[in-house]
């Protein structure tokens, strides 16, 4: 029978080294819960970085799967199929747009988004041919692929990919006056992420959501709202921009609605933005495809059945509240919203790799970001009593020596 570093072994053998994983193996899981294949059991404090979000394996989600493997899963946009219209009724109404445009992964979303923008940009705003700007955050992550890249601030996200895709413009996150000097007449959008996940669970302060709308309708920028980490309740919200009644002229959603079982993502806007697409502009064979809505219609309907939004909410300050209480000496920072959250580790003591090590040890998988911050974003059914059971482990590892 094969162990854990048998498995490990073959994939350091045949796969590309772009990850660093924590080294378990995991090959079941149900709810928060995942089993390595050896059979220990652990607490899942990261769900596939908020893909999660309605923990593994959901029946309901996983009948809808089944139900439509059973059927058809794949028609390509060629044609149509009989899934994806009432999926994106469902999506629109749900979130409060006119139309949905529906891709596979978040990334792929992230550049639907920026291609809307630009032809906008040059269809109806009248900004010159190729001159579009589009301005972003230092410190952000929308994804991996070149022209994502091309304005990320990581250095080892770019290292040896270049030549970089020109037309955008990096500002520093979390300053309204910054983004407002930043506009041209040639500034077609403004591309944020409403909490930074992947760049340290960095949160904005009260206020930010709306001050850069202002200035965003002021000067006729579109807002592209980068909610595919944020979104479907993680933060405590449906989207986290909900929390200060923002709406975003553009909101690209992924992970969570794929409910950790399918990539499902899309951009949603309204028709003055969409109405730039026509036939051949932009597609996906897998786009919109019936397995893909109807995983996408079952996950939705589990997010706003189960009021997973809300316990977010509620479970997420209580984490919080409890994590702060430690008293840890290698703690700078607890921070976070809903069940997104972040410990900062002092940089002069360790970085958070050997903490979650021993974290894993004890039976609890998070993973950590940007060096120094362990992640929690543990799925949104979580329990208060399984909470619990997490922090007196969090505990033991953040006061014990390391």
């Amino acid at each position: 029978m094969k162990k854990t570093e048998d498995y490990i072994r073959e994939v350091e053998k045949f796969s590309a080294h772009n990850y660093h994983p924590l080294p378990v193996v995991l090959s079941t899981g149900e709810g928060v819960w995942v089993w390595d294949v050896e059979g220990n059991k652990y607490m899942d404090m990261l769900s596939a970085y908020s893909a999660v979000n309605q923990g593994h394996r959901h029946p309901k989600i996983i009948k809808a799967l089944v139900d439509q493997a059973q059927k058809i899963t794949l028609t390509s946009r060629a044609f149509h199929n009989d899934k994806m219209g009432p999926f994106l009724h469902k999506l629109c109404g749900v979130a409060g747009y006119d139309k949905a445009l529906p891709m596979n992964t978040g990334a792929e979303a992230v550049e639907t988004a920026i291609k809307a923008a630009r032809k906008w940009g040059y269809l109806k705003k009248g900004v010159e041919e190729n001159k579009a700007e589009i301005i972003v955050c230092e410190n952000n992550f929308h994804g991996r692929t070149t022209t994502i890249i091309s304005f990320s601030t990581e250095p080892q996200y770019k290292f040896g990919f270049g030549p970089f895709t020109p037309g955008f413009k990096i500002i520093p996150y979390n300053d309204p006056e910054a983004l407002e000097k930043a506009i041209t007449p040639n500034t077609v959008a403004f591309l944020v992420e409403p909490v930074q996940g992947e760049g340290g669970v960095i949160v904005p302060d009260e206020g930010y959501y709306k001050k850069i709308r202002e200035i965003t309708k002021k000067y006729n920028v579109l807002l592209i709202a980068d909610e595919i980490q944020t979104g479907f309740g993680r933060t405590g919200t449906l989207f986290a921009m909900d929390r200060e009644g923002v709406k975003p002229d553009i909101l690209v959603v992924g992970k969570a609605l794929g409910g950790g079982i399918y990539p499902v993502s899309a951009i949603l806007a309204d028709d003055d933005i969409m109405d730039v697409f026509k036939p051949g502009d932009h597609g996906s064979t897998f786009g919109g495809n019936p397995l893909a809505s109807a995983v996408g219609m079952a996950s939705l309907e589990v997010i706003l059945e189960e009021k997973l939004p809300e316990r977010a909410e509620e479970l997420g300050n209580y984490f919080m509240e409890e994590l702060r209480k430690i008293n840890s000496p290698y703690v700078k920072e607890v921070r976070g919203r809903g069940l997104l959250v972040g410990v900062e580790i002092k940089k002069e003591i360790a970085t958070a790799r050997p903490f979650c090590e021993k974290l894993m040890r004890l039976g609890i998988l998070a993973k950590e970001t940007h060096e120094q911050v362990i992640r929690f974003a543990p799925p949104l059914i979580i329990k208060k009593e399984e909470i619990d059971w997490a922090l007196e482990k969090i505990r033991k590892v953040l006061t014990e020596p390391i």
